[in-house]
């Protein structure tokens, strides 16, 4: 199952969904986890989403465009994330998940492969079954 966090070192979940510039991208399965790619929209944040905040068409566009190119992704972690894009990502069967603060990506691979092995919710065996 892959999974992308929300970065801005590729090291620690620290950034928002839409102004994210770049995702990174992990392999997990029951064994373990491996880094695939790092997926970059912007350097730096992505300043075109943003901008296009006050157009709705063109921002939605983006914003759809953005969850299009994490599709293949089960789980995506960040810190923040509006309504409409949340829903968006449910809508192509991903699950955000917001951190309260800035974590690394490791840690948050860690607890989830103990969640996994332990008791996962039903949304999670649904997306390591799928």
């Amino acid at each position: 199952m892959k999974i992308a966090f929300a970065t801005t070192d590729g090291i620690n979940v620290d950034e928002h969904f839409g102004r994210a510039g770049m995702f990174a991208i992990y392999e997990l399965t029951a064994d373990g986890y491996k880094l695939i790619e790092l997926r970059r929209f912007a350097d730096g944040r992505d300043a075109a989403i943003e901008e296009s905040k006050g157009i709705a068409e063109i921002h939605d566009d983006m914003v759809q465009s953005k969850v299009a190119k994490l599709a293949d992704c089960k789980i995506v972690f960040l810190t923040e994330i509006g309504g409409p894009s949340a829903a968006r990502l449910v809508k192509k069967g991903m699950m955000p998940i917001k951190v309260k603060e800035t974590v690394s990506i490791e840690e948050s691979l860690q607890k989830l492969l103990v969640t996994l092995k332990t008791s996962p919710p039903p949304w999670l065996r649904k997306a390591v079954n799928s």
